[in-house]
């Protein structure tokens, strides 16, 4: 158990939050939302009003691989925005948790942001380890419809635990995102973690009735994993599901609501 914690910790760590992005094979780096507090913190910096939500991760119907995730975003109109997430993997055996801390702040058509993240790791008879880890990201609008963003996750390489040396592991995400016409967005990002190959991934999203319906579709090549969902928007309350399915382990499935306060 104490050589599997740190690879355990490695594996949940720096893992994409909201349903949305999972349906597009979490290709999020560009994306400016609520859930971008954990995907690209600088994404929370176009957001002009206060949200929350709530988002919900099962892996394979095991219930020890379940995350459970909450976030907060509050604009402000001089200072930036600022963002608290909190999120919970595993069960009584083994756990992981994070309270994360976030500011993003625009400049013009460039959003940057900044994020801190205190990670507990804990199994039943060992104890518990925390680690703090740092990160940093970047997006921009380059020209009307054609989005670039970069985010640098752990930039500290956070130890977790004196053992080999183990850290909580070190990740960049690099994308483009193109919107050709207001319906349709496409997304490619590579990721590379410093200990493994880089891994690709790809989404597609097509906003249906008014904008009200959105259908999305994405695949990431590290893990030949396919994923699909759909999203809802009423007035200020966000739904979205997402599944997908890798051909050894079977399916995950993902949901978030997310609710945006009036000024």
């Amino acid at each position: 158990m104490l050589l599997l914690l740190p690879c355990l910790a490695q594996a949940q760590a720096d893992v994409p939050a909201g349903a949305r992005a999972a349906a597009l094979g979490n290709a999020s780096v560009t994306l400016p939302d609520l859930w971008a507090l954990n995907n690209n913190v600088a994404g929370i910096a176009s957001l002009e009003k206060a949200q929350v939500g709530a988002y919900a991760e099962n892996r394979f119907g095991i219930r020890a691989f379940s995350t459970m995730t909450l976030q907060a975003v509050y604009p402000t109109a001089k200072y930036g925005n600022y963002g608290v997430s909190m999120s919970r993997f595993g069960d009584e055996l083994f756990s992981q948790q994070h309270v994360g801390v976030g500011v993003g702040h625009k400049l013009g058509q460039f959003s940057l942001g900044v994020k801190a993240d205190l990670w507990q790791v804990a199994a039943e008879g060992f104890g518990s380890r925390k680690a703090v880890a740092f990160s940093v990201g970047g997006q921009a609008e380059i020209v009307p419809g054609f989005f670039f963003g970069a985010y640098a996750y752990n930039v500290n390489q956070a130890k977790l635990a004196a053992f080999d040396d183990e850290r909580l592991p070190t990740i960049m995400k690099a994308g483009l995102g193109y919107r050709p016409y207001q319906k349709l967005l496409l997304l490619a990002e590579t990721e590379k973690h410093i200990d493994f190959p880089a891994n690709f991934k790809a989404g597609i999203e097509y906003q249906l009735l008014q904008e009200k319906v959105a259908l999305r579709s994405g695949f990431s090549t590290l893990t030949n994993r396919a994923t699909f969902g759909i999203g809802f928007k009423a007035r200020q309350l966000i739904a979205d599901y997402a599944f997908g399915s890798t051909t050894l382990l079977g399916v995950s499935h993902h949901l978030s609501l997310s609710y945006t306060f009036q000024k």
